[in-house]
C-alpha cells in the first residue's frame, strides 16, 4: 500500500510541474524585444544626461556571457572552499 500511495504523489507532482513550468516558459518567450542591462537601461542613460560617453573598458572580456562564467566559477570555487572549511570558519568542533 505505501508504494501504491508514493505512485500517486509522484503523479499527482508532475501533473502539477509540468502545465506550470510549460506556462514558464511559455510567459517568458512573451517578451516583444531582448531585455536592457542595468548598463545599457541606468548607467549608460545617466552618463550620456551629463554629457560623457561609454568607453571600451581597460580589460575586455569579449562579447557574450564570458564574464558572467567568470563570476559562476569563482562562485563554485568558494562555496565548495567555504563548505570544505565550514567547521574552521565557524569555530564549531565536532
Amino acid at each position: 500500500m505505501p508504494e501504491r500511495r508514493r505512485k500517486w504523489k509522484i503523479l499527482l507532482m508532475h501533473l502539477v510541474l509540468l502545465p506550470t513550468l510549460l506556462f514558464a516558459f511559455y510567459f517568458f518567450t512573451l517578451a516583444p524585444k531582448s531585455w536592457e542591462g542595468v548598463d545599457e537601461a541606468v548607467v549608460e542613460k545617466i552618463a550620456r544626461e551629463h554629457g560623457r560617453e561609454a568607453t571600451a573598458p581597460l580589460i575586455d572580456p569579449g562579447s557574450g556571457d564570458l564574464l558572467l562564467f567568470g563570476f559562476l566559477v569563482g562562485g563554485a570555487v568558494a562555496g565548495f572552499a567555504a563548505g570544505y572549511y565550514w567547521r574552521q570558519l565557524t569555530g564549531k568542533d565536532k
